[in-house]
């Protein structure tokens, strides 16, 4: 069985074909620019485009940034405000012509890195945050996922987290690592004292320097560097459309799988 993951985030889609029983990906993973202006039409034709390309029928799975409720988007706060109170599955399906199930985007991250990446094995609590445009959190207790956490738009000196902390403002404000690194340990911080997580899988495209900031931060929480790195997002998408992670009651099973 191939199942396609798309990853829709603020600055860029990424897509790939799955294989949902080893979380590898088939062939290469695309990755395209979100459109400017992040409005339904333009995503969606970017996304026909894309699971076109990749197989004809194959089902789809959607990472989408923002909390999805029952199939329903919530909030976008990367994306135009249109997508608001949007039933996706019904939407995504008609564009693109063939089954869609959708998610958020942090919770598809945390589903394949809990599946194939560094959460196989951990127990208790585990917090996944991705650190990209914005920072997006997925909440494992025992393997069971709390879904659509937006840990991200918490407020911390009267600024909303993610504008400080997430990878962004990093390169935007031309903070170095030092610098950088003494606002996401605040952020980390706060988080934990609001969620005592056992472990803390730090994901996105930052973490391929890691050892820049990881070695500068003084937290309570272990911190785990995600292995699936960009395609993590994908891969969770794939699995939720394979029916392996599609609701937050069933258990991801963490044990069994081996590491890629």
């Amino acid at each position: 069985m191939k199942v396609i993951g798309l990853d829709i985030g603020g600055t860029a889609i990424k897509a790939g074909l799955v294989d949902p029983a080893t979380g590898e990906l088939i062939g290469d993973r695309r990755r395209v620019p979100t459109p400017p202006d992040g409005g339904p039409d333009e995503i969606a034709a970017v996304l026909a485009t894309l699971a076109a390309e990749l197989s004809p029928d194959a089902p789809v799975g959607i990472g989408f940034p923002g909390p999805v409720v029952h199939g329903r988007i919530m909030a976008a706060t990367h994306l135009s405000k249109a997508w608001i109170g949007c039933d996706a599955p019904e939407f995504f399906g008609s564009v693109l012509g063939r089954r869609c199930v959708v998610l958020n985007d942090a919770d598809a991250a945390g589903i394949a890195e809990m599946r194939f990446g560094a959460g196989v094995g951990e127990t208790g609590v585990v917090l996944m945050l991705t650190l990209g445009t914005g920072i997006g959190a997925a909440l494992f207790v025992d393997g069971l996922l709390v879904p659509n956490l937006e840990f991200g738009h918490i407020e911390i000196d009267g600024v909303v987290a993610e504008d400080r902390a997430a990878a962004r403002p990093r390169e935007v404000e031309h903070l170095s690592w030092a610098e950088w690194a003494g606002r996401l340990e605040k952020y980390l911080q706060r988080i934990d004292a609001l969620v005592w997580p056992d472990v803390i899988l730090l994901g996105g495209e930052i973490t391929v320097d890691a050892d820049r900031f990881l070695p500068l931060l003084a937290v309570r929480p272990r911190i785990v560097i995600a292995q699936l790195r960009n395609a993590a997002g994908v891969v969770g998408a794939a699995l939720a459309a394979a029916g392996q992670q599609t609701l937050p009651q069933v258990k991801v099973e963490t044990g069994a799988a081996t590491r890629p």
